[in-house]
């Protein structure tokens, strides 16, 4: 796998991306590559693997997110990772929890440079696979000028094959995880500027991205420097039609199913022995709420899904009556028609 022949991605989103979500993004396109939610070192090393790594073979291609700062224990997190079959493993630099910081990993790691690239080079030495970097701009009162060169020159000569960079500041002190989400201005420009210094270092840009009209304006030059990847976020997983037009737009191929709908019978199987396997229903319907917006019967494939998946007992049968509510289940684009009633 390069970095290059993915240039679009779902980001890492605790909570939501998990091996579930995983194949029904796939479901929706072959070539996005798709994220773990993050997962700490301590937790790969000495946690229930199965639980917290596994994944099916066809959610490739798929990357690790490592939560962490130890180069030693970055290092054996990332072979294991690797063992386990990951295609890239990527060190969060970006998440501005409390929980996270008391780590000494995440968004406070952007005044630790060094430290980051030192824990690059242990995984670069220890895997095969590609070892990227998702980070901010900056944090608190950094210069994102001087902040984000030195943190991407740090990893890079470090040997980090990609930086992804979320174009905003995280403020550590005085705003809560979900408002660093928002709060902070884009700053799409400096991302670019950060490209035109470093031309040969893969770069993709996250925040902010509503639609895959905005994702492609983004990879076009823009004085004369172009972007090597977009990453989606919450738009990605709120509206995940999203992904039904991505093949087609970014990578010049059909996607894997022409509908919305198709593309959710063909997780039938998978979810049928999940709940063979004592899951709930819910557990895969809670990533498809934001199908089929807009759309006659939307609201009520919501209610339905909402009210029936998470009972004991609920099978396909819920899923299938949610399906039969939606009148029409959209087309090839992935850019579904505004409800017409």
């Amino acid at each position: 796998m390069t970095f290059q022949a993915h240039r679009f991605s779902v980001a890492p989103m605790m909570d939501w991306t998990d091996r579930n979500c995983r194949l029904f993004h796939r479901a929706l396109s072959r070539n996005a590559l798709l994220y773990t939610e993050m997962v700490t070192t301590g937790a790969v090393r000495f946690g229930p693997r199965e639980r917290l790594l596994g994944f099916s073979p066809e959610e490739q291609p798929v990357a690790v997110q490592l939560g962490g700062s130890e180069p030693a224990e970055l290092a054996e997190a990332a072979k294991i990772c690797e063992d386990v079959g990951y295609a890239e493993i990527n060190l969060n630099v970006g998440c501005p929890s409390d929980r996270v910081q008391d780590g000494r990993f995440g968004a406070c790691l952007m005044r630790e440079p060094g430290r980051v690239a030192d824990g690059v080079a242990a995984m670069k030495a220890a895997v095969s696979v590609p070892v990227t970097v998702k980070c901010r701009l900056g944090v608190d009162e950094q210069d994102i000028e001087a902040a984000l060169d030195a943190m991407a020159d740090a990893v890079t000569a470090a040997g980090c094959d990609a930086l992804i960079v979320h174009a905003r500041k995280a403020w550590l002190q005085g705003l809560s995880p979900k408002e660093n989400r928002d709060v902070p201005p884009l700053d799409y420009d400096r991302v670019f500027r950060l490209k035109a210094r470093l031309p040969q270092v893969p770069i993709a840009i996250n925040g902010g991205i509503a639609d895959l009209a905005a994702a492609e304006e983004l990879l076009r030059p823009r004085d004369g420097v172009t972007l090597d990847g977009v990453m989606l976020g919450r738009a990605a997983y709120q509206n995940p039609e999203i992904l039904l037009g991505v093949d087609a737009a970014l990578f010049g191929e059909a996607p894997p199913h022409a509908t919305a709908r198709a593309a959710v019978e063909s997780l039938f199987p998978a979810i049928a022995a999940h709940l063979e396997r004592g899951g709930r229903l819910s557990n895969f319907t809670r990533h498809m709420m934001g199908l089929f917006p807009g759309r006659p019967g939307a609201r009520g494939f919501r209610r339905l899904l909402s009210e029936e998946g998470p009972k004991a007992g609920a099978g396909l049968d819920v899923l299938r009556a949610a399906l039969d509510l939606v009148r029409d289940h959209g087309s090839l684009s992935g850019r579904p028609e505004a409800d017409a009633a």
